[in-house]
């Protein structure tokens, strides 16, 4: 628990101290914002903004994982962890690069970019399969037991982390959203990861496992997921409206990894609805509009998708609807911790 606290304090205060030297760098780099051209008016305002500022949160939080984890545990579930949040947030890096030096609001192609996620969220999912502390199965919540997937979990479970990350690209639209969004989602799964490592959620070690290794695992996991809230609590003294600086793809794709990477671990990719309820509610109302405009030769459900930039163009101030997703995130973090008590306590 100590540990988790610090990793977050520490974080916090490591974003916090890079915020004044990372910004000023990115703009004397002009690495600019480009808007999009159809979006809402008011965000061409923005246009100019220092982008790529995910790293502020990326630095310390790796950082603190690294240098305070359990040695004899690192490389195991916190390495899977590092790896996802690593590997998407380059991924991010090189779409926000082209956007900055073409000035321009497409960066990689689609296909340029759900490539090279599908590669390292199927390496992701084939590394935990044949992780005899992780395997094939999903743990139930409100109810317990798990649910084996056998060879499905491979495709399943690469669907599952392109799907969390792109996820957390669209909620990534409004000053502070995704990082306060995300700040409550790592800190209701680091609770989650150090229920399960104190043995009072009923769900046990995968057959087989070492329980002490299993444990400690846990506390890294918790460990870094703490350190991801301190570093966008940390984010969120320069992204908040008026954002001072904008997260980029590396920001929002190293995020959607990380939460991810740690349902992939934890063995809950049935709580990622709850605990990642925002980029759920982007994604699926993206869908929506997608769907109905195709069926309907051009009609709309929202006046635009995803979800929150429908609310702006209604004429909900931008505090307003960050506050209400950040509310509604709490809520449905506090079902989530719920189910794991249904499940065993």
């Amino acid at each position: 628990m100590q540990r988790m606290i610090w990793a977050a304090l520490l974080s916090f205060a490591g974003a916090l101290a890079l915020g004044p030297l990372v910004i000023p760098w990115l703009k004397r780099l002009k690495f600019g914002q480009t808007i999009y051209e159809l979006g809402p008016e008011s965000h061409q305002r923005k246009s100019g903004t220092p982008t790529m500022g995910g790293a502020i949160i990326a630095l310390p939080m790796i950082v603190m994982s690294i240098i305070l984890a359990y040695p004899a545990t690192r490389w195991n579930f916190m390495l899977i962890a590092l790896v996802s949040t690593i590997g998407f947030g380059a991924i991010g890096t090189v779409d926000d690069w082209i956007k900055v030096k073409l000035k321009r609001s497409q960066g990689l192609t689609p296909m340029q970019k759900i490539v090279p996620q599908v590669c390292l969220a199927l390496v992701l999912s084939v590394w935990a399969y044949l992780n005899p502390l992780i395997g094939g199965g999903w743990l139930v919540p409100f109810g317990g037991g798990e649910l084996s997937l056998g060879w499905l979990y491979v495709p399943v479970m690469t669907f599952v982390i392109v799907g969390t990350v792109n996820s957390a690209n669209l909620l990534d639209g409004l000053d502070g959203l995704l990082t306060s969004a995300s700040a409550v989602g790592y800190a209701a799964f680091a609770l989650i990861a150090l229920m399960m490592a104190a043995g009072v959620t009923g769900f046990t070690p995968p057959i087989g496992s070492d329980p002490t290794l299993f444990r400690e695992n846990l506390l890294n996991i918790a460990l870094f997921a703490g350190a991801y809230t301190g570093a966008c609590l940390g984010y969120l003294r320069y992204n908040s409206h008026p954002a001072q600086v904008f997260m980029g793809d590396i920001g929002s794709f190293a995020i959607g990894g990380g939460v991810a990477a740690i349902a992939l671990v934890l063995r809950l990719p049935l709580l990622l609805p709850l605990v990642a309820i925002g980029m759920l509610l982007s994604t699926l109302s993206d869908l929506i509009q997608f769907a109905y405009f195709r069926a309907t030769h051009g009609k709309r459900v929202f006046r635009m998708a995803p979800l929150h930039p429908h609310f702006e163009l209604s004429g909900v101030p931008v505090t307003r609807i960050v506050a209400v997703y950040t509310i509604v995130t709490v809520v449905a973090c506090l079902v989530a911790l719920l189910g794991l008590g249904i499940a065993g306590v």
